[in-house]
């Protein structure tokens, strides 16, 4: 059973509750956990309760599925992996970018080889305001969303790291409380050093008007081809030859929402462990890195990683 919920929660400005007859209904979170006809928790909730839903829900033999980012900080990311290193159910993490079916194409083109060695690497990530788009507007408190660094940015240097691997090191700049309050960084510009002479760049922000588009883009520069998407769609250009417009896999849904979700359902109910996408060991890396971005940030130093 996975369609429980924890309460009656609203949409957009939560003023229209749901409708949840038929549906099963908690007094909290932690008592929703403990049901035992209940196979997946599913943790949508704001960063910073992440890490005690998580680990509680491990403990008494639940399937997780969690939200990005993972958590709010170090410590928080130190005892979520000890609990899911412990555990005997499966865990994934929504980064759902990683299953988004341009970048999963881009990603299994590279890796097979066929692009050659990368020379460099740009990801974007720009949002209009998300300024009153949650639940008390959390997301605008720096403090318990981290602003569009930890929010936003995050998929992207999950890209970085799913690519190419953890860095040498990073840094990072960012414009903080553009839109957030409490030290949230509204925009950040990233670039990661492997000690051989590329150049990976990451930028991602939520600070343009609410009437700007929506961005997402990569180009990914290599001996033998140029991986690119941007606003006119997904195409591959290889050095020599005609530009390819790659076929890419849409049957368990359109999105990398629908995939991750689909994904880890399934294995859930075959048994397998779900490690297509990410394991505990990837995810982590991804965190210790946009919190050494936090620490470039403040620093204006570069971070070792």
């Amino acid at each position: 059973d996975i369609s429980a919920v924890v309460g009656n929660i609203g949409g957009g400005d939560n003023s229209k509750p749901l409708d949840l007859t038929g549906v099963t209904v908690y007094k909290d979170a932690f008592e929703m956990i403990t049901d035992p006809d209940i196979d997946i928790v599913d943790i949508c909730v704001p960063t910073p309760e992440h890490c005690d839903l998580v680990c509680a829900a491990l403990a008494v033999g639940k399937h997780v599925f969690c939200e990005k980012p993972l958590c709010r900080d170090a410590a928080q990311l130190k005892k979520i992996v000890a609990a899911v290193r412990k555990a005997k159910t499966f865990f994934n993490v929504g980064l759902c970018v990683r299953a988004w079916p341009e970048y999963r194409h881009a990603y299994e083109y590279f890796k097979s080889g066929k692009a050659g060695k990368m020379k460099s690497a740009t990801f974007k990530r720009i949002s209009p305001s998300v300024d009153g788009n949650a639940w008390k507007n959390w997301f605008m408190d720096g403090e318990q969303s981290g602003g569009a660094l930890l929010d936003l940015h995050v998929h992207d240097v999950d890209q970085v790291n799913c690519f190419f691997g953890k860095p040498k090191s990073v840094t990072a700049f960012g414009a903080a409380d553009i839109v957030s309050k409490n030290g949230g960084v509204d925009h950040v510009v990233a670039t990661y050093d492997y000690g051989d002479g590329s150049l990976v760049m990451a930028e991602g922000g939520w600070a343009a008007a609410k009437s700007a588009p929506f961005e997402m883009s990569f180009t990914i520069v290599c001996e033998k081809a140029t991986l690119k998407l941007d606003a006119s769609g997904y195409r591959i250009y290889p050095v020599k030859g005609k530009p390819i417009a790659p076929k890419v896999d849409v049957k368990a849904g359109p999105t990398g929402w629908h995939q991750e979700l689909s994904y880890f359902v399934n294995c859930v109910a075959k048994g397998v462990k779900p490690e297509k996408y990410q394991t505990i060991d990837s995810v982590e890396d991804t965190m210790k890195m946009v919190f050494a971005e936090a620490k470039s940030i403040k620093s204006r130093k570069a971070v070792a990683l």
